[in-house]
């Protein structure tokens, strides 16, 4: 009844104040509190905000407010008309804590010089390109490959080769492959045999031959290159005789004196001494 007291056995004790049962009160530190059966229930305030550019929570408040915009970092009032920070002939309205901009609709057309005073005097045209339509400023390859590159520019495209590098491989050499925008060099082909620049000789791998050494062979490799021998003779005798086209020393056949060829058993003269009698004898 109106009037009537409360035990203090039904007080709530918080902080040394009295709280009836089923009272409310915010403490600081955004804390929602109330008395329910002598104990002091308390927890964090959750804020409901209905608007998507809220004040922040005034002097002594714990909720974000909707009376105004928060846009950008600036406090706008409602009801509020202004343009963003870039500009671009945009206009904002602050309301209930919401704000709302617009911008013109311009008419595609080119930008020969921007003026600050109409917003619609530089809107970049689109480019209509092999019946495809392409904004400004964007990039493709023509034909589907990365050959060339092209931009298009205030409604006009602009193509441009991709720039080769230069190959140190002969012109033979370099290959254009499927696909490829630049040529690439190729390895030289496995040599077939070997080429003699001195007399223009070419002899398959495999190949042995002289080069004109009777006692020197050669033979071409698999690889190209030429690998050559030196014979050495082992029969040797006093007075060999050579014989033409051969490497070693013939010692079977007879006698070689003072430049002559002489036989086996043979008998003659000494040049130095017309007394003196010489016989070839092979031993």
């Amino acid at each position: 009844a109106p009037g009537t007291s409360i035990p203090p056995s039904r007080l709530c004790w918080h902080h040394g104040i009295s709280r009836e049962p089923g009272s409310h009160w915010t403490e600081p530190g955004c804390q929602s509190c109330t008395c329910q059966g002598r104990r002091v229930l308390c927890d964090i305030v959750s804020c409901s905000v209905p608007c998507s550019h809220p004040l922040p929570a005034p002097a002594g408040g714990c909720c974000p407010t909707c009376t105004g915009c928060l846009h950008e970092g600036v406090a706008r009032a409602e009801g509020d008309i202004f343009s963003p920070s870039d500009g671009n002939c945009t206009i904002c309205i602050c309301l209930a804590g919401n704000v709302s901009c617009l911008s013109p609709e311009c008419p595609p057309g080119s930008c020969p010089s921007p003026s600050s005073a109409d917003c619609c005097s530089c809107n970049p045209g689109k480019c209509n390109f092999r019946g495809r339509t392409y904004a400004h400023g964007a990039r493709f390859s023509l034909d589907g490959d990365d050959c060339t590159t092209c931009v298009c520019q205030g409604g006009e495209v602009e193509c441009s080769f991709t720039p080769c590098p230069m190959l140190d491989c002969p012109q033979h050499q370099q290959h254009l492959g499927p696909g490829q925008c630049c040529s690439t060099c190729q390895d030289p082909p496995a040599p077939a045999g070997c080429f003699l620049d001195d007399n223009g000789v070419e002899f398959p791998v495999g190949q042995i031959w002289s080069p004109g050494d009777p006692c020197e062979l050669c033979i071409c490799q698999a690889d190209g290159s030429v690998s050559c021998q030196r014979t050495d003779c082992v029969e040797k005798c006093p007075y060999p005789i050579l014989i033409p086209g051969q490497c070693c020393p013939d010692c079977s056949a007879g006698c070689t004196y003072m430049g002559r060829i002489v036989s086996n058993n043979e008998t003659f003269p000494s040049a130095l001494d017309p007394c003196l009698s010489c016989i070839c004898l092979v031993r």
